[in-house]
C-alpha cells in the first residue's frame, strides 16, 4: 500500500470533479471455481484499490460530495474465520491505514444508499463487470442487471478517467518493479526456448515466475508458436527448428500494478531469413513509433505512422503494393495487422477497461475509426505527460483472414495475394513495450528486454 495521504489525496481530486450525490465504489467479493470455498486467486476491483487501497474481499466504498465524509462497510471476521485464516485486522484498523473515519458493517450500506435515494440524491456507480457486484447493485440500489449499463454514472466515469490516466511517481516506479520481473519472465522464455520443448513447460516457469515475485500474471499468458492467433492461451505445442515462439506476458506487483511486454523468438537460436526481413520491419515499426511519442500527439497518429511503415516494409519484400498512404488510409495494411498499436496500461494491464473503452482511449476530439484494424485501436487520444501505455505493432499471416480477403478480390491494387500465400506457415510476430509520456516525449520503461536481432540471437545462443 502507499502512504493513508496518497488515498485520502484522490479522494479529495475525485470530490472535486464530481457536482454532487454518492459515490459508491463496491471491492470485489472470492469467486468459486468449483465448489464455495474453492476460490480462484483473489483479484481486488482496481477503483477500489485506487482510492480505498485495501486489497481484501467483502468491502465497499462511499464517498459523499456534499458532506466531504468518506466510508467503508465491510464486516469483521468470525472466530470460524480466524481458524481457518489466523488473526485479522479489525475493519477499523484497515479503515485508518488509508485515512477513512468512518466505519460500518456492510449491511448498513443498503440503509445508507436507501436514505439518499429518499432524499432524491443521486448515487454515483461504475459500470459492473463481475456477477456478483451486479447483483449487489440490483439489490441495494434496485437497479437490474439490464438496466445498469444505462444506469452507470458517465461523469463519474470521466472524473475517473482523468484522475487515473496521469500516473504518480509511485506508480510509475511501482511499474517499473513489475518490469524488473517480467524481465525475468522473457529472458528465462528465450533460454528455454528450443526444439523439443512444449509451449506449456515454458509456460508454467514463466508463470511461476511471475508468482516468486511477490504478485502473479497481469492476465493469462499468450505464449505460442501460432503467434498469428492474437490472444492464443493454448500451450500444447511442441517446438520445432524453424519456428517462431511469440510470448505476450507481463506481471503484477502485489499492489497490482502491471506490465505488459512481447518479444518474439526463432526456436533455433536464429532466425532465417525470411523471419529476420519481417521480424526488422515489425522492429522498426515499434522503435519510430516510440521516437514519435510526445505531449499532444494522438496516439491515432501514431498507429497510423506504425501502419505506414510496415506497408512500406512489406512493399519491398514485394507482399504489398500500390500507393502506401492510400493503402493504409483504406485499410489494406490490416490483412497484415488487424489490431491497434497499444492501450494504456497501469492498474489493470488495459487501464480502466472495465470503465468503456472509448472513455479511457477516445474524446470529443479523437473518435475510433470505423475501418477494419484501426477501429480495434484501443487509445486514439491526444497524449498527455503522465500517461503509461503500451507500443506493439506486430506482423501476421492469417490464413483465414488471407483467404477471406482473396476470394473477395480486397484490395487487389495494394497486396500482392500469389506472393502472400507463400507465408501461409510463417506464423506471427509482436513486439511489444511499456512507455511513460514524459514532458518532453517519451521513456521506456524498466530493464530493457532483448529485442533487437543481434540481442535474441546473443541470449539464444546455444
Amino acid at each position: 500500500m502507499f502512504d493513508k495521504d496518497t488515498y485520502a489525496h484522490r479522494r479529495e481530486q475525485l470530490r472535486k470533479s464530481i457536482k454532487d450525490g454518492i459515490v459508491l465504489i463496491p471491492g470485489n467479493v472470492d469467486v468459486p471455481m468449483n465448489y464455495r470455498s474453492n476460490t480462484y486467486r483473489f483479484r481486488q476491483d482496481s477503483n477500489f484499490l485506487y482510492f480505498f487501497g485495501l486489497d481484501q474481499q467483502g468491502l465497499a466504498g462511499v464517498m459523499d460530495i456534499d458532506s466531504g465524509e468518506d466510508m467503508l462497510f465491510g464486516d469483521d471476521h468470525t472466530m470460524d474465520d480466524i481458524i481457518w485464516m489466523g488473526p485479522q485486522p479489525l475493519l477499523s484498523e484497515c479503515a485508518e491505514r488509508v485515512g477513512v473515519k468512518r466505519t460500518a458493517p456492510f449491511s448498513g450500506l443498503a440503509e445508507i444508499l436507501e436514505k439518499a435515494k429518499q432524499q432524491g440524491r443521486k448515487i454515483h456507480f461504475l459500470p459492473p463487470y463481475r456477477a456478483e457486484n451486479k447483483l449487489l447493485l440490483e439489490d441495494i440500489l434496485g437497479v437490474g442487471v439490464k438496466e445498469q449499463p444505462a444506469k452507470v454514472s458517465v461523469e463519474l466515469i470521466r472524473a475517473i478517467v482523468a484522475l487515473r490516466s496521469i500516473k504518480e511517481p509511485q506508480e510509475i516506479a511501482e511499474i517499473e518493479r513489475a518490469i524488473d520481473v517480467a524481465w525475468l519472465m522473457h529472458t528465462t522464455a528465450m533460454k528455454m526456448a528450443s526444439p523439443g520443448v512444449y509451449e506449456h513447460e515454458i509456460a508454467g516457469v514463466v508463470e511461476g515466475i511471475a508468482i516468486s515475485g511477490g504478485g502473479m500474471l497481469s492476465f493469462p499468458l499468450i505464449l505460442s508458436i501460432h503467434g498469428e492467433i492474437l490472444h492464443n492461451h493454448s500451450h500444447n505445442n511442441k517446438l520445432e527448428e524453424g519456428h517462431l515462439l511469440l510470448m505476450d506476458g507481463g506481471a503484477e506487483t502485489a499492489m497490482h500494478y502491471a506490465t505488459d511486454h512481447t518479444r518474439t523468438m526463432p526456436v533455433s537460436g536464429r532466425f532465417d531469413e525470411r523471419q529476420k526481413a519481417v521480424y526488422e520491419i515489425v522492429l522498426d515499426a515499434q522503435l519510430r513509433a516510440i521516437r514519435a511519442i510526445q505531449p499532444g500527439k494522438t496516439f491515432k497518429s501514431i498507429h497510423l505512422l506504425a501502419a505506414g511503415v510496415i506497408a512500406d516494409g512489406l512493399k519491398a519484400l514485394g507482399l504489398m503494393k500500390g500507393d502506401v498512404k492510400q493503402a493504409v488510409e483504406q485499410g489494406a495494411h490490416a490483412l497484415f495487422m488487424p489490431h491497434g498499436l497499444g492501450h494504456m496500461m497501469g492498474l489493470d494491464v488495459h487501464d480502466m477497461e472495465d470503465l468503456g473503452e472509448d472513455h479511457v482511449g477516445y474524446d470529443n476530439e479523437v473518435k475510433r475509426s470505423d475501418i477494419f484494424g484501426t477501429a480495434s485501436l484501443r487509445l486514439g487520444r491526444k497524449l498527455q505527460t503522465g500517461f503509461v501505455l503500451t507500443v506493439e505493432p506486430g506482423i501476421y499471416f492469417i490464413p483465414a483472414l488471407i483467404e477471406k480477403w482473396k476470394q473477395e478480390r480486397k484490395f487487389m491494387e495494394y497486396i500482392n495475394y500469389d506472393k502472400v500465400q507463400r507465408y501461409l506457415d510463417f506464423g506471427g510476430i509482436r513486439i511489444e513495450d511499456d512507455v511513460l509520456v514524459t514532458s518532453d516525449g517519451f521513456k521506456v520503461l524498466g530493464r530493457p528486454i532483448p529485442k533487437t536481432v543481434a540481442e535474441l540471437e546473443s541470449l539464444m545462443d546455444r
